[in-house]
């Protein structure tokens, strides 16, 4: 059985606080003076991190403007002073031409020039009417975990030019994504990730979102390694002027809850579902609340589609997956899980295009199962 590769993980931020003995710190100075220089140490690296906040936002919120079509709304870089705009295709997709509001409010029309190819989810627009544009620059180095992440964009096509803050949380080479904490909800798709001098590293194309509809500080960019030939081609003419495949959907639909009780829960893989960026394939998303030691199972069965389960733990990384042990085309995992929290639960389709209705259950071996109520 082969293993499918994830678009969608969670990086764990692990933070350790090592205590220092107060009887070290007596024998090196004086108590008063050892705070004053902490507290002034501190006060020095915020003050840093704001201004480089400040100067990041100052610098490139004036080339991130809002997109609107027919559908909806979402978010775009300027790269260039002649009018060309970058987003996500599936924030243009089916509308030739859109309305784009730039960040001191003037409404220009563009046109949808240029699609990525096999399923990468960007676009390129061309403003019929530029004049004085300000833009993004691409970063000209490889982008690392760890380092700092910004996003601008128009979330929920309300608030236009809203700065958050993050790291770069995890890099997936593979499908050229950038998974960062850095806040982004439903509109900021197309919008920038930036680095720590305002250059352009991801452009924003996904979240994942908590069964209460709130952000889980999960978000996705396509790499910037990924755009840079993409760019490449529009420029030369060779980039497709249309979709050719379905792109992934952003992922902001928030998983359903997922009793671990034997409830058999109906599902259907097919328009509305989330896509696996790697195989194109269908998928649903659950969560449920675990504890360390509790074993569970968990099966998806169907007469239509070969089922496909794959389990991400509480800090987002591959747990365990599975095509067909529950016999046949059906999938079963049978997992003792590892901690404390929030698992997310995949139900998939095994191959890309693969529609139809399929049930899902979920038991904790022993009676431990957990119950979700609405607070959750």
């Amino acid at each position: 059985m082969s293993t499918k590769r994830l678009p969608i993980a969670i990086s764990g931020i692990l933070a350790t606080v090592t205590a220092i003995g107060a009887t070290t710190l007596h024998a090196i100075a004086p108590i008063d003076w050892l705070h004053l220089r902490l507290g002034s140490t501190v006060a020095v690296a915020q003050d840093i991190d704001e201004q480089i906040n400040i100067q990041v936002y100052q610098q490139a919120s004036p080339a991130v403007v809002s997109i609107d079509t027919v559908e909806g709304t979402g978010s775009g870089s300027i790269i260039s002073a002649d009018g060309l705009v970058l987003t996500n295709a599936h924030v243009v997709a089916g509308s030739p031409t859109v309305t784009v509001t730039l960040a001191d409010g003037r409404r220009l029309s563009a046109d949808v020039v240029a699609f990525g190819d096999n399923g990468l989810d960007l676009a390129v627009l061309k403003i019929r009417t530029p004049s004085n544009l300000p833009t993004i620059s691409l970063a000209p180095r490889p982008v690392q975990v760890g380092q700092r992440a910004f996003a601008i964009g128009n979330p929920f096509g309300r608030f236009q030019g809203t700065f958050t803050v993050g790291i770069v949380s995890r890099i997936d080479q593979q499908r050229g994504l950038i998974q960062t904490d850095a806040t982004i909800n439903p509109g900021n798709s197309g919008g920038p990730l930036l680095n720590s001098q305002g250059e352009l590293i991801g452009v924003n194309t996904a979240i994942l979102g908590s069964p209460s509809g709130g952000n889980l500080g999960i978000g996705f960019a396509i790499s910037i390694d990924r755009i840079r030939p993409f760019l490449a081609a529009v420029r030369n003419g060779r980039a497709p002027q249309t979709v050719q495949q379905p792109s992934p959907s952003p992922t902001h639909h928030p998983p359903q809850p997922l009793a671990l009780n034997g409830t058999v829960i109906p599902g259907r893989l097919g328009q509305g579902s989330h896509v696996l960026a790697d195989d194109n394939s269908f998928f649903d998303i659950y969560a449920f609340e675990g504890r360390a030691g509790q074993r569970v199972q968990i099966d998806m069965t169907s007469g239509e589609i070969d089922s496909y389960l794959i389990l991400l733990d509480p800090n987002g990384n591959d747990l365990a997956q599975d095509d067909d042990s529950g016999g046949g085309t059906n999938a079963r995992l049978s997992v003792t899980l590892p901690r404390d929290g929030i698992y997310l639960l995949m139900a998939n389709a095994y191959e890309a295009g693969q529609t139809g209705s399929y049930n899902l259950r979920a038991v904790a071996i022993g009676g431990n199962s957990v119950t979700h109520d609405s607070r959750w």
